[in-house]
């Protein structure tokens, strides 16, 4: 990367989280002052204490606003996991805005936001918002807020790189016997090196205000990229054996209030082919360079 932030003072909300601490060494690493707010310190910088579900942030002295800060994973259903991902990802959205002023706003959303493809082309901006959990749902409603504030507001898909909490280990969970049961057929998708994405948080403070797709150059297939994320070979479950164990699984979840084995939304991830299409961002200049077998071969991989 070779943007340079030189005299700039960043605020980056989450960066004590795995993308949000990406994202900080980052504009630390080209320059800028990094000033880091969240309910924990990040990894460099000045840390201040923010809790999205209470106050506005303090942006006292920055010139830059990245946030990155959001409730995030596959919760039970139920109306209490949906007021707990609003509080953050809305009503922590309006009072980031409210504080922000006149700054230069980068959102970073999730593909998450689109509703179901319903065919095969690459799913552009203009997709229709839909969400399929209380992450996804949340996550529309404060790209909404953001949208109407002038943000730069960007989309990437299942996001991995090293330290990652949530794609590999849950690819990694689902090894049984050998192999690894995913719902056939095999599809393409979409994913997104955190580097990647951090380029693109840096790069976006010169595009246009609105939303962009972000993620890897290449189109992936999802049972090359499992097998080889976890070392053994996939084999292909039927999609009704899948769904009545998500239906099976969600009822569990309600009963437990535990986060569900196998959520509807996890099996809608693994057969709906998602393609995102970037050509937005590349106008804007906007070059990836990393792809998943970089990270794969990389010392942080923790390869099986």
């Amino acid at each position: 990367m070779s943007t340079s932030l030189h005299g700039l003072r960043i605020a980056v909300t989450g960066a004590s989280g795995f993308c949000g601490a990406v994202v900080a060494n980052a504009a630390a690493a080209a320059g800028a002052t990094v000033v880091c707010l969240g309910r924990r310190p990040g990894p460099i910088g000045e840390h201040r204490y923010w809790d999205a579900t209470r106050t506005p942030p303090d942006l006292t002295g920055t010139d830059l606003v990245l946030h990155l800060a959001a409730a995030v994973g596959d919760p039970p259903p139920g109306r209490a996991a949906e007021e707990a991902f609003h509080a953050v990802n809305v009503d922590g959205t309006a009072r980031l805005i409210e504080a922000a002023g006149t700054r230069t706003l980068i959102w970073v959303s999730s593909a998450s936001v689109y509703a179901s493809p319903t065919t095969p082309e690459p799913i552009r901006e203009e997709h229709p918002l839909g969400g399929m959990t209380a992450y996804g749902r949340t996550k529309a409603a404060g790209e909404r807020l953001a949208a109407a504030a002038g943000a730069v507001i960007l989309r990437p898909r299942a996001v991995y790189g090293p330290g990652d909490p949530h794609l590999l280990p849950r690819l990694r969970r689902a090894v049984r016997g050998g192999r690894v049961l995913l719902p056939g057929p095999d599809i393409p998708l979409s994913l997104t090196a955190v580097e990647n994405l951090a380029d693109a948080c840096l790069a976006a403070r010169n595009w246009t205000p609105g939303a962009y797709n972000v993620a890897d150059p290449p189109v992936y297939r999802r049972d090359e990229i499992v097998s080889a994320a976890c070392g053994v070979p996939v084999q292909h479950l039927p999609i009704t054996l899948a769904r009545a164990a998500a239906r099976t699984s969600a009822t569990i979840a309600r009963l437990t209030r535990r986060a569900p084995t196998l959520s509807w939304y996890a099996l809608e991830q693994l057969t709906n082919p998602v393609v995102l299409d970037t050509s937005r961002a590349a106008a804007q200049g906007w070059t990836p360079t990393r792809t998943f077998h970089d990270f794969l071969d990389s010392p942080g991989a923790d390869r099986p």
